[in-house]
């Protein structure tokens, strides 16, 4: 597969039914989860020209930056602190309409408005997030949810 297919023209949702059958048969076959994540990245990052888009994989008791598409992210991220730290200790999606309101927000860069974190589960325990910045403000709402919590799941089918 060389490129997605999906019109700019449709709808947010319409985006996302049109890139799952894709992203599916992009993983198809693949078992390393880290060329996986790097895949779904780039694909989000592509369809939907987010700001970053990206992985932190729990390592030792913190998050670590792992694949991702748009400029240099922090590295580690601390159980509970800013939006990736807290949907891992939450296990829960987070979306932040304004990032400058969210406690405890971690700016890695300033030019980062809003935010989801979606936690990526294996056996009922959270081994990653899946983090997408926008540089607008309420960029992600439940639609973005629902098919990012989806989009996960593919990772370990």
């Amino acid at each position: 597969m060389e490129t997605l297919i999906v019109d700019k023209n449709l709808s947010k949702a319409e985006k996302y039914e049109a890139l799952l059958p894709q992203l599916q048969a992009l993983l198809s076959g693949e078992t390393d989860v880290i060329a996986n994540m790097a895949n779904l990245a780039a694909a989000l990052h592509e369809v939907f020209q987010f700001f970053w888009t990206g992985f932190y994989i729990v390592r030792n008791d913190v998050l670590v930056v792992a694949p991702f598409q748009g400029p240099i992210a922090c590295s580690r991220i601390a159980y509970g602190r800013g939006v990736c730290g807290a949907a891992w200790a939450q296990a829960e999606t987070i979306v932040v309409p304004n990032v400058d309101e969210f406690p405890n927000h971690i700016a890695c860069s300033s030019l980062s408005k809003s935010e989801i974190v979606v936690p990526v589960f294996n056996q009922g325990k959270v081994i990653a997030v899946l983090d997408v910045d926008s540089k607008e403000l309420n960029t992600f709402d439940e639609t973005d949810a629902f098919y990012l919590k989806k989009i996960v799941e593919l990772l370990l089918v």
